[in-house]
């Protein structure tokens, strides 16, 4: 199954973060494409701007065990979702965003993502991982989804160099 990968964080060195996620991922899936680096104005408390981007996955576990890897990724990269503010600041933050195909309505995990249409910076990297990859609920395309001007987005450049 193919499945996108949001990455975001804004504190520490989220590009490092991003890149070890993506290398301790790469241990039990398949990484097929990444996005460039983008910069976005952060949602919530006042706090430094994000760096986003997303992966293309080829996953063969079911995607709410995908969660539980990454959930232990963002912990080991010292996120601590006990004691963090809503929308805070945040060394990694990892979102499962949409599944090719599927729609999953779980207590721990909602795909498609159900913010996913309303944060450009989530579904501008995403459309680049995978443009022709559909919303199963929008029956469009992620690149058709993801078209127009997207103020306070900016596209940075690739994760190595």
């Amino acid at each position: 199954m193919r499945l996108i990968l949001g990455l975001g964080g804004n504190l520490d060195d989220p590009p490092a973060a991003f890149q070890g996620a993506l290398d301790a991922l790469g241990r039990f899936v398949r990484v097929v494409t990444v996005s460039s680096l983008y910069r976005s104005d952060p949602i919530g408390p006042p706090q430094p701007r994000y760096w986003n981007m997303a992966a293309l996955l080829e996953i063969a576990v079911p995607p709410v065990e995908l969660l539980d890897r990454c959930q232990e990724l963002e912990a080991a990269a010292g996120r601590d979702r006990s004691r963090e503010v809503l929308w805070g600041p945040r060394p990694l933050d990892l979102d499962l965003l949409l599944a090719e195909g599927i729609i999953v309505l779980g207590a721990r995990l909602i795909l498609p993502h159900p913010r996913l249409l309303e944060r450009p910076f989530a579904l501008v990297p995403a459309a680049e991982a995978a443009p022709d990859l559909l919303h199963p609920l929008a029956d469009r395309t992620l690149a058709e989804l993801a078209a127009g001007p997207h103020p306070g987005l900016v596209r940075v450049g690739p994760l190595h160099g």
